[in-house]
This record gives C-alpha cells, sequence and structure tokens, in this order.
C-alpha cells in the first residue's frame, strides 16, 4: 500500500476570556467575535446581570435609566459600534425643543450661556451677556486674552488652570458645576492632562483659549463655536428602548452560551503560553488570551501575582461614589416649565444635590404626555457623606432640592433610588504618569490586556475605544502565534 502524504494538520482556533460584563467587557467580547468568529470567546461576570452601572427599565410606560441615558457622537466609537451591531438607524437625537440645560444661581435656574465651550469661550458677547457672572468677574473673564501660557508641560488640576485663566468666579459659578456634573469630582485634584488635553494643547499653541478661539475660527475650525454653548447637546444619541437596547443588541451577537453570568474570577496565572483562570466556584480553564475590563481594585487584585507594579498602581486610583434618584410628577406638580435638558448645581450654592436631568426633555416617549422624569444626582467626591443616607432618605434630600429649585410639590408617581458605589475613576494629577506605569508594566505580559474606564476616559465612548484597541491587540497577538489573519 503506497505511503500517504501527510496531512496538514488543522489551525487551532484561539480562546480567548474577556473578565468582566460592563460596557467594556461586552465591546472587548463582541469585537473579537466579530472579527475572529471561529474563536472561543468567553465573558465572566461576577453578577447575574450584564452592563455594569447601566440599566433601563420600563415602569407604568415610563423609561427609566438607572446609568447613563445617552452616549456622545465625538469621538465616534459609539456611532460606530451601533453601525457594526447594525443598530444605527435605530439611533434617536434628543428632542431640539429643549437645546440647552441651566446653572443654579443664587437659588434661580439660569441658562448656561452660549459662547462657552466648557473651558473656552466661543463667542464674548453672548458669554458676557448671562447673569452668572458680575462685572468683575467679566472684566476677569475677558483678561484671560492678555495673560500669558503656562512656561512648562507639567499637570496641573483643572482648578488651578481655570482660574489661573479664567479667574474664581468664572470657576466657581460656571466651570465648575459643568465639570463636576461630567466627573462627579473634586475640581482641586482632577488633572487638566488626563481629563481636558484639548484644553492644554491650545494653551500651549496658541498661548490662551480667547487666542485661540479666534485662531480656530480664523481657519473656520471652530467646531465648538458652532455648537452654540458649553454642552453640546445635539451630538448625543439614545436608542428607542434606552441604553438597555445597546447591551441587549451586544449580548445577542455575542451570545448567551457564550456569558458566564455570577462568576467571579478568584486568579489568573500564566503557564507558558497559556492564561489559566479559577472562578469562586473553583472552575479552572485555560486560555490563550485575556482581556481584563475590570475596575481598577479589581484588576489590581487579579494582576498582583502578574506585575506587582501595575497592580499598586491600579491599587492607588481613587474611585468616587454617587446615587442616582429618579422621580416620575406630573407636569402640574413643577412650578418650572424645565425647558432645558437639566441643570448642575455648583459647589458654592451648598446645595445637596450635584445635577438633575429632564429626561423627557432629552429623549421622546420616556415618560407619559403629562409626566415628567427626573433624575436627581448625589454624592460624589465633594460630597460622599451624604450616601449614609438611606433610600427613603435620598428621595426626601431630591425632593426638598427640587422643591426649592423648581418648585416640586406632591408625591411621585414613581421613585426609585440606585446606587452607583465606588463606579466612578477619578484622575487625579499625574494620572497620565501612572497611566503610562501601568501599561508599561502590562505590555510585559503578551496575551493580556486592559479595558475600561481606569486609564483612557470615563465616557462610553471611551471605553469603547479602549475595548476595541484591546481586543485588535489580542487579535493580532494571536494572529501571529496561530499564523492568521489578524482581520
Amino acid at each position: 500500500m503506497p505511503d500517504q502524504a501527510p496531512q496538514p494538520t488543522p489551525p487551532r482556533h484561539a480562546r480567548v476570556a474577556v473578565i468582566g460584563g460592563g460596557i467594556s467587557g461586552l465591546v472587548a467580547a463582541f469585537d473579537l467575535r466579530h472579527r475572529h468568529p471561529e474563536w472561543d470567546v468567553v465573558l465572566y461576570e461576577a453578577s447575574d446581570r450584564v452592563g455594569g452601572v447601566i440599566r433601563t427599565l420600563r415602569q407604568d410606560d415610563f423609561l427609566l435609566e438607572f446609568g447613563a441615558d445617552s452616549f456622545s457622537v465625538q469621538p465616534p466609537g459609539a456611532i460606530q459600534l451601533c453601525r457594526d451591531l447594525g443598530i444605527e438607524d435605530r439611533l434617536v437625537d434628543p428632542l431640539e425643543a429643549n437645546r440647552r440645560a441651566f446653572i443654579l444661581h443664587a437659588g434661580k435656574l439660569v441658562p448656561v450661556p452660549e459662547g462657552f465651550a466648557l473651558l473656552r469661550p466661543t463667542d464674548l458677547k453672548k458669554l458676557l451677556a448671562s447673569p452668572l457672572l458680575t462685572i468683575p468677574g467679566r472684566l476677569r473673564l475677558v483678561a484671560e486674552a492678555f495673560i500669558r501660557g503656562k512656561s512648562d508641560d507639567s499637570d496641573e488640576s483643572l482648578q488651578s488652570f481655570a482660574i489661573r485663566r479664567f479667574g474664581r468666579e468664572a470657576f466657581d459659578r460656571l466651570i465648575q458645576p459643568l465639570v463636576a456634573g461630567i466627573y462627579t469630582a473634586d475640581a482641586s485634584k482632577l488633572s487638566m492632562q488626563a481629563t481636558m488635553p484639548q484644553f492644554v494643547a491650545l494653551e500651549t499653541e496658541h498661548g490662551g483659549m480667547v487666542r485661540a478661539t479666534r485662531a480656530l475660527q480664523k481657519q473656520s475650525k471652530d467646531d465648538a463655536a458652532r455648537s452654540a454653548s458649553g454642552a453640546r447637546y445635539a451630538q448625543f444619541r439614545s436608542l428607542p428602548g434606552g441604553m438597555g437596547e445597546l447591551f441587549d443588541t451586544l449580548v445577542d451577537r455575542i451570545g448567551e452560551s457564550n456569558i458566564r453570568r455570577g462568576q467571579r474570577i478568584a486568579s489568573l496565572q500564566r503557564e507558558g503560553d497559556s492564561w489559566n483562570i479559577e472562578s469562586d466556584r473553583g472552575e479552572a480553564t485555560s486560555y490563550d488570551a485575556v482581556i481584563v475590563a475590570l475596575p481598577g481594585p479589581a484588576a489590581s487584585t487579579l494582576l498582583r501575582p502578574l506585575a506587582e507594579e501595575a497592580a499598586d498602581e491600579l491599587a492607588e486610583i481613587p474611585y468616587a461614589s454617587s446615587a442616582l434618584v429618579l422621580l416620575g410628577v406630573g407636569k402640574d406638580q413643577v412650578a418650572h416649565p424645565l425647558d432645558g435638558f437639566g441643570m448642575v448645581v455648583p459647589a458654592i450654592e451648598k446645595r445637596e444635590i450635584i445635577a438633575a436631568s429632564f429626561l423627557n426633555r432629552k429623549f421622546a416617549d420616556r415618560a407619559p404626555d403629562d409626566m415628567h422624569l427626573i433624575r436627581v444626582f448625589i454624592g460624589g467626591a465633594m460630597q460622599s457623606h451624604l450616601l449614609e443616607r438611606s433610600d427613603d432618605e435620598l428621595i426626601e434630600t431630591a425632593r426638598r432640592e427640587l422643591a426649592a429649585m423648581i418648585g416640586l410639590q406632591g408625591p411621585a408617581k414613581i421613585q426609585r433610588v440606585a446606587r452607583w458605589n465606588n463606579a466612578m475613576p477619578q484622575y487625579h494629577v499625574g494620572h497620565c504618569d501612572r497611566r503610562d506605569r501601568v501599561e508599561r508594566a502590562t505590555g510585559q505580559l503578551p496575551g493580556l490586556e486592559l479595558a475600561g474606564n481606569a486609564l483612557h476616559g470615563v465616557g462610553i465612548a471611551h471605553c469603547i475605544r479602549t475595548a476595541r484597541a484591546a481586543a485588535d491587540r489580542i487579535g493580532k497577538h494571536l494572529a501571529s502565534q496561530l499564523g492568521d489573519s489578524p482581520l
């Protein structure tokens, strides 16, 4: 019988574990399965549900968002994800009628002035017409054009930057509340380089914010000016079923059979080119690569036996907690017309809420026509003591504050509380150096990647970007190991 020619060895399909079922873990798992459908990709989530702090629930014709209620189209990662998921045509724009927000000033709601893009004046005439600033405060803001830029490239706090450029009053009355509404942070500790690098770059290039605006307008490149005011309201998107629809779609594309709910990963070990993980149930499995998509403290615990320096740095990232109170109330119970998307509250007002959003004013079909759906934010880095209150006490706090600010009266039809414990990483001064040290250390571990909001940005789009970048690097690494195409 003639000798048979040796048969080629069938290609080995890669096995990848994704640890963490928040937005970052879900996107990383989807991306790997989307690009490499023949690979085994398994996602582990410690709790019984995926999605992290983002959750959507329908109750009595209300669409309740317990986390983010929308995402920004800039950076474009979230839009591209929806395109890849095949749901871009389902995206809904914010309502046009109420595209503005308010700042509490002396107990009253005052519109966020047009002509101000968070840390940069885009139209001084409109900005100076706002009653938020006194005459001395306006003069100091105008003087920004004559203040020299920073002479070195060291990091500084957002508060330091804002006061140095615009003065204390503009910081207290305008900038601090807008920043708190994004980061729930103490601006005296928040890193400019980590949170607002675009403004650092503008100061470096042009010497100041007013001068940067003039230069951009001459070049017809000032998108911020064209978007009118500090919050770019038109650039947000949601879905008819709320943010939960995005997560349901991700789960569907990943496949329920590839998700292990209720399994906390207790240990992660490297053995040769493989990664061995063991769950708290004692189940051990070997993978070719791992993406750790966990908050800093949890990632630190898992990585300590592998990269002690990275673990130490991740453990040092502080996190803030907050609570969200959702109230469904009749429109006839509120004296203010709520003709905006929401409001932010300056710390100098000495109130007990950070901000509130009026969800039925932002997107259609979030509440019955005769009702408002109000989301009230409490706690954060500067008022963490308020979170010691019970849920009932937090509801009472929200109702009391809204009574003073918008004239809320009477009982709520819907009242729910969501607590986000240690959910928001705080990028303090020096964060960029810490991030670089973490990535240098983990870079010595081929086949392991990090994703999430601990290092590169706290927004949904930022999490999506880190997840897809991690999946891309894993794809290229394993393709080189297996001799496959990385695409």
